[in-house]
């Protein structure tokens, strides 16, 4: 790895910043520290504000600045952008791709690339709607002679990132690809056409719903609801697509002759034969049913919380959804919002009904942060006399534990001498006053939280200031 290296140091140029894509890997490098630029040739300056990062008004003047170029723009203009901007890079730096084609783009950044410019040919296996690189996969294409230096140090980053990092050659990442993306996508596309030349009523179908049936409405809706230019270019420029949907296209035939013709046997032998080469089947059937089982799981953890405060991130708009929760159908759920602080309350809008396919349940300590930010939190002192030799800041670690609680401090500690209190330094002190102040959540019952909280005082072996207690 180069000992040289510095995040914190290290100038990244994204062409396509402003894209999906660009603004997704914007948002995983700035985090790292690195000091991020973007550039999009619709100028989408805003988009640029938005990830609070600079746009490159002047690429001729920051690409000679920059450690690290990555092209991530269409793909059918990947190689005549790397053939524009590789010249003017600067010695010592590198070159990547991020497009799901790899031998035309590498080949290109060879003969492009300075010879004192590294290039890495890369893929990310996901699309920007995956909240993190955690568990994903990220293909690299290194290129002997030209992959020194930078190399080590493109791949630490996405494998302490969290990522599983996989390396080939251009020619062979083509070739898997056809299939990984070309016929899958290919397949799902034709499904989706298929029920639209039927004229087939999705949303009715999902009343007779089977879990793979389901699940494949989601992976085909998927596919269809994200950018259909990309979509066609993957199947377009990768060479080797055209044989897999030949391949495809084949074995529809042959299969709708073998129905048509009512040959069970002829049947059987096809599925026998396509689940011999299929690697292990029942280690299929176990991922698959950890799918299933993931998603029956979450509704009815889902279920369960009826009644209760629940909070959701919407997936795609990020925004946060928090309150009662009031029903919960197979396919959404409605939610009694609760009220912001500054914010009326307004009957009519406080229901919301959501749909689960777009939601992320809030963890606990999610749900906490936001509860603490946003309601108007009722507060209140609990004076109380402590046992002798007792710790107030033990004490109140104890309070704090009231999940109830959005915050719990010490306001005042009085000290007192033969019984009466007092704020007087220097005393020698009998016993001990402690005002704790208590913030309680405002979805909570003030009171019911009060009580609770004094009786817990009261079991720690704190006695309630009487009212009779005097203050010098």
């Amino acid at each position: 790895m180069n000992t040289d290296y510095d995040a914190g140091k290290t100038k990244v140029l994204i062409l396509g910043g402003t894209g999906e894509m660009g603004q997704w890997f914007t948002r995983f490098f700035k985090e790292r520290g690195y000091e991020v630029t973007v550039w999009g040739k619709g100028g989408k300056i805003e988009v640029a504000k938005k990830l609070d990062v600079p746009f490159a008004l002047d690429l001729e003047a920051v690409i000679p600045e920059s450690d690290i170029v990555i092209v991530s723009v269409p793909i059918n203009a990947t190689e005549e952008t790397i053939a524009e901007i590789a010249p003017k890079m600067k010695a010592g730096s590198i070159l990547m791709d991020f497009t799901s084609i790899k031998v035309g783009p590498v080949e290109a950044m060879r003969k492009f690339a300075p010879k004192d410019v590294e290039i890495l040919g890369t893929h990310p296996m996901f699309g920007p709607t995956i909240p993190t690189i955690r568990g994903q996969t990220v293909i690299l294409v290194p290129v002997k002679g030209y992959s020194e230096k930078w190399f080590p140090v493109i791949r630490q980053l996405f494998e302490e990132s969290g990522a599983h990092v996989e390396i080939t050659t251009a020619e062979e990442h083509d070739r898997l690809v056809s299939v990984v993306q070309g016929l899958t996508h290919f397949a799902y596309i034709a499904i989706g056409t298929t029920i639209d030349r039927l004229d087939f009523d999705v949303k009715k179908s999902r009343k007779f719903v089977s879990p793979v049936y389901s699940i494949m409405l989601d992976f085909v809706g998927r596919i269809l609801g994200q950018n259909p230019y990309l979509y066609a270019l993957i199947q377009m420029e990768n060479p080797g697509v055209p044989e897999v949907h030949e391949a495809f296209i084949k074995e529809c035939e042959e299969l709708s002759s073998l129905v048509k013709a009512h040959d069970e046997e002829g049947f059987v032998r096809k599925m026998k034969a396509a689940a011999r080469k299929y690697d292990d089947t029942s280690h299929a059937l176990r991922r698959s049913d950890k799918l299933i089982n993931s998603r029956i799981i979450e509704y009815e953890t889902i279920l369960n919380s009826t009644g209760k405060v629940c909070g959701f991130s919407h997936i795609y708009s990020g925004n946060i959804h928090v309150g009662r929760l009031e029903k919960v159908r197979p396919n959404e759920i409605v939610l009694m919002k609760l009220v912001s602080k500054g914010t009326a309350p307004n009957i009519k809008n406080r229901f919301i009904t959501l749909k689960l396919e777009n939601l992320r349940p809030l963890s606990e300590a999610e749900l906490r942060e936001w509860r603490k930010e946003n309601l108007e939190h009722s507060v209140r002192d609990i004076s109380v006399v402590i046992p002798e030799g007792a710790d107030p800041e033990v004490v109140l670690r104890a309070v704090s534990t009231n999940k109830h609680l959005a915050d719990c401090k010490i306001s005042d500690i009085y000290k007192g001498v033969n019984g009466t209190l007092s704020r007087k330094k220097g005393s020698t002190a009998e016993k001990l006053g402690v005002t704790y102040r208590i913030s309680i959540f405002g979805d909570c019952d003030a009171d019911s939280v009060e009580t609770e909280v004094t009786a817990l005082l009261c079991g720690l072996g704190c006695r309630i200031r009487e009212k009779n207690l005097k203050f010098s």
